[in-house]
């Protein structure tokens, strides 16, 4: 049960709710939805009464119930008494702590059997029964098997775990808490469409209230029964699910335009009538000034017609030409410890490819991309420039940006001459006005993904290396990123599980993970987009 009464939310100059009311009863499943940085993350950070430091909230937020929350980005190290994936899942209820707990009364009862260490080693290990130690293997396992993660790698340090694993242990994390309210910030990052299907239906079955944002459509037409829709600082409310609520949407906007038309029109006859009575007689010149009294009351109450979304459009500047062959790639290896991810990968790319790697979860994708820009050391292999390449690289999490500086800062050091080019290529990217003088740890994960995509725009790069581009864009960023891409003269080497970007992109080439097998893009090859 949640219950916000007279909620406002502003940052800096800007609003991102306006003053608004409503409640979320037990078991309903609400999406928020709304473009990039139109504020979903921030609302839902001040619903989970988490209000950032730099956001200013009005009103007040009553939220009863245990509340667990999925966030876009993970914690590094988890929140366990160990860095590794099963404490940081059995956290959720406190049992990694009392694990460890009983685990050293278990020891300090062997050496020394007294009243006191036999008391405290069966009050743990009660307590532990009670909170489902005993079962804490089967459900973790069950979680596990939904969401298609060997349950192996749960020993695995969490830093050693790719950008999809990870993201599946912290949903096995917040499922596992069994909360009175699931609280989930882009839940189908990185999951394969088996492991989708499975998270629908867990989301289905949960008896609590959910709170989702998310631009998989499809999950918000299956699991959702309301729609909380953000834009422009005005909260809407709307009852049904995603496509429910576009068509509501549509005929709210329409009801605008007849109301707003009828209000125009009623406003000029008005206008016209005591126009046509003014310089006549006294009473009728009294007439006129009531009429405009009442012109004045309606032109005060006018209905505001929302405008359709505008149509995304993202530039990129044509690049410098580079060598024939950007890239040479030959055998390359890539190991952790003992684990090896990749073994002997080679290929070659010629200017103007699109090449896309395709792998499930943890084949090696991301450290792949890694070696090709530098940040990552081989353990064997090569990895070639041609002539007069520069690399513009996308990293899965935003490792380019610096959390210090503001997104106005981060193109001081490009190569645009003025600030009126620099904000305007920041409004070409969506960060117009006030977000610009924001740090990147206030901006949403799409908004960031954006500020990544400017600062591709202003390196004049002409190889791009992109890894998960479109992680937490909406529909229609994805749409335009694909379609800039496409058009784009120079290299792309890039990594998405995104089937509608990478149909838009329309690649060239594919490298073939774990089979280190490089070929010409064959349609097929799109069946493999979305496993993981």
């Amino acid at each position: 049960m949640l219950i916000a009464r007279d909620l406002s939310v502003e940052i800096g100059p800007r609003t991102l709710v306006g003053p608004c009311a409503f409640s979320i009863g037990d078991g309903e499943k609400v999406g928020i939805v709304g473009r990039n940085g139109a504020g979903k993350s921030t609302l839902l950070a001040v619903l989970r009464g988490t209000t950032p430091g730099h956001v200013r909230v009005g009103g007040s937020v009553v939220t009863q119930g245990r509340v667990s929350h999925l966030p876009q980005e993970p914690v590094s190290g988890g929140l366990g008494v160990d860095p590794i994936g099963l404490s940081h899942v059995l956290s959720a209820r406190g049992l990694d702590a009392l694990d460890a707990e009983v685990h050293h009364a278990r020891h300090a009862m062997a050496e020394d059997p007294t009243d006191e260490t036999i008391e405290r080693f069966t009050s743990l290990e009660a307590e532990f029964a009670a909170r489902g130690g005993y079962e804490a293997e089967s459900e973790v396992g069950r979680l596990a098997a939904g969401l298609g993660l060997p349950e192996a790698l749960l020993l695995e340090d969490l830093s050693s775990l790719s950008g999809g694993q990870r993201r599946r242990v912290d949903l096995m994390r917040v499922l596992y808490e069994q909360p009175d309210v699931l609280v989930l910030d882009e839940p189908t990052n990185h999951l394969d469409a088996a492991a989708k299907r499975w998270l629908f239906e867990e989301i289905e079955r949960f008896a609590g209230t959910v709170l989702v944002i998310s631009h998989d459509l499809p999950l918000l037409d299956r699991v959702i029964d309301r729609v909380l829709a953000l834009r422009d600082g005005q909260l809407r409310d709307y009852r049904g699910t995603y496509s429910d609520y576009l068509r509501q949407d549509e005929e709210r906007r329409r009801s605008e335009q007849k109301l707003a038309a009828a209000e125009s029109a009623e406003i000029h006859r008005l206008r016209t009538l005591a126009d046509s009575m003014r310089g006549q007689t006294a009473k009728r010149a009294r007439k006129a000034k009531v009429l405009d009294r009442r012109v004045e009351r309606l032109e005060a109450d006018r209905t505001t017609v929302r405008t359709r979304e505008r149509t995304v459009t993202f530039r990129l500047p044509a690049p410098p030409r580079s060598g024939d062959v950007p890239f040479t790639v030959e055998h390359l290896a890539v190991r952790y410890g003992s684990h090896r991810v990749l073994r002997d990968t080679s290929f070659i790319t010629r200017r103007g490819d699109r090449i896309l790697i395709v792998g499930r979860n943890g084949a090696g994708k991301s450290s792949l991309l890694r070696c090709l820009v530098g940040v990552q050391e081989a353990q064997g292999g090569t990895v070639r420039l041609g002539a007069n390449v520069t690399l513009g690289y996308f990293a899965q999490e935003y490792e380019q940006l610096d959390f210090t500086r503001t997104v106005f800062e981060h193109l001081q050091s490009t190569t645009m001459p003025s600030d009126v080019q620099r904000r305007a290529l920041l409004g070409a990217f969506g960060l117009p006005g006030a977000a610009a003088e924001q740090l990147p740890a206030s901006l949403s994960g799409g908004e960031r993904a954006k500020l990544s995509l400017a600062l591709l725009a202003a390196s004049r790069a002409n190889v791009l290396v992109l890894d998960e581009p479109t992680n937490n864009l909406d529909p229609a960023s994805v749409d335009a990123l694909g379609k800039v891409l496409r058009s784009w003269h120079g290299t792309i080497i890039a990594v998405s599980h995104e089937l509608a970007f990478v149909e838009r992109l329309e690649p060239t080439h594919a490298v073939l993970l774990p089979d280190e097998h490089f070929d010409l893009w064959r349609d097929e090859y799109l069946d493999l987009i979305e496993q993981r």
